[in-house]
């Protein structure tokens, strides 16, 4: 059993604590800040649709962020910003990555596409006129993360890649409706505009063949 003096003690030491935690939560903003210290920031180089571009980042900085608020290149879209919808795809030196789930200093130097590289409204690139054939969207919102996945799943097929859906390992990846929802299903559409994405992408193989 605990004697009175063990009590005091323990009480005392409540007590302190709680005002130490008032204290804590009382004092100006700026002290948490002076406490908690400048972030950290560092000198790089994006190659973007083909112009280089100097930025001075926070170190935490993700490419989408830096892409959509620093570059203002906002056709790259924000949607669960944790690789679970691909709506922020771009192409990092010819491949596909979700830019939301990498730094943007991790890029130094690298060959960036978004989907204002791809096209303009003035010619369109075929994959974008595609899209536009078959009526590939509904709200649009996903639809240029689709089209950059889109372009680098053509890639990969040329490249014989196989795929968790490929038969034969040794053998070129055929491109089928199977090949390319697989290859695809990494970018969400909540609309539902699958089968017609499918569409666009045969299409564009086909007048590449």
């Amino acid at each position: 059993m605990q004697s009175s003096k063990d009590f005091d003690l323990s009480r005392r030491t409540v007590l302190v604590g709680a005002t130490a935690s008032a204290a804590i939560a009382a004092a100006p903003a700026g002290a948490h800040a002076k406490q908690a210290g400048e972030p950290a920031l560092s000198k790089f180089s994006l190659k973007v649709n083909g112009t280089a571009h100097q930025l001075e980042l926070d170190l935490r900085t993700s490419l989408l962020d830096a892409l959509r608020e620093h570059l203002h290149l906002t056709g790259t879209k924000k949607g669960c910003d944790h690789g679970q919808c691909g709506a922020c795809t771009v192409l990092v030196n010819g491949r596909r990555i979700n830019s939301c789930l990498t730094l943007a200093v991790m890029h130094d130097g690298d060959e960036i596409k978004t989907i204002e590289g791809l096209g303009t409204p003035d010619r369109l690139h075929p994959m974008q006129a595609a899209f536009v054939k078959h009526d590939g969207y509904q709200c649009g919102y996903c639809t240029p993360g689709q089209i950059c996945s889109a372009v680098a799943v053509l890639d990969e097929i040329k490249a014989g890649i196989p795929s968790h859906v490929t038969a034969d390992l040794n053998a070129q990846p055929q491109l089928n409706a199977t090949e390319l929802r697989e290859r695809m299903s990494g970018n969400i559409c909540r609309c539902g505009a699958y089968s017609n994405i499918v569409d666009a992408i045969t299409d564009v193989a086909g007048s590449q063949a």
